[in-house]
């Protein structure tokens, strides 16, 4: 399984972005998604994530500004930033869980990076 992650960029103070990232290969069924970030610096960190019934969890550095969705039809998922401070800027990375003939897998991304300027 392949993650192709989009969207990244460079965005002002108080400006918004939208992440996505797409699953592809040979899939059996994802099970929860998610993303992750890493700034310089600085250990990766849990942004939010969702399971394949649509349960999300949150950082608390980001609740109430972002909001993660997916389409399981897709195989996509996406981040939804909104209010961006300087603080958010890192290479966010797309993860996504899979069980197959009973081992769990983990896959990621390569990472986009967002850089929010003050």
């Amino acid at each position: 399984v392949q993650l192709v992650e989009s969207g990244g960029g460079l965005v002002q103070a108080g400006g918004s972005l939208r992440l996505s990232c797409a699953a592809s290969g040979t899939i059996f069924r994802l099970n929860a998604m998610g993303w992750y970030r890493q700034a310089p610096g600085k250990q990766r960190e849990l942004v939010a994530t969702i399971t394949s019934g649509g349960s999300t969890n949150y950082a608390d550095s980001v609740k109430g500004r972002f909001t993660i969705s997916r389409d399981n039809v897709l195989n996509t998922v996406y981040l939804q930033m909104n209010s961006l401070d300087p603080e958010d800027t890192a290479v966010y990375y797309c993860n996504a869980a899979e069980r197959r003939y009973g081992v769990n897998l983990v896959y990621w991304g390569q990472g986009t990076q967002v850089t929010v300027s003050s």
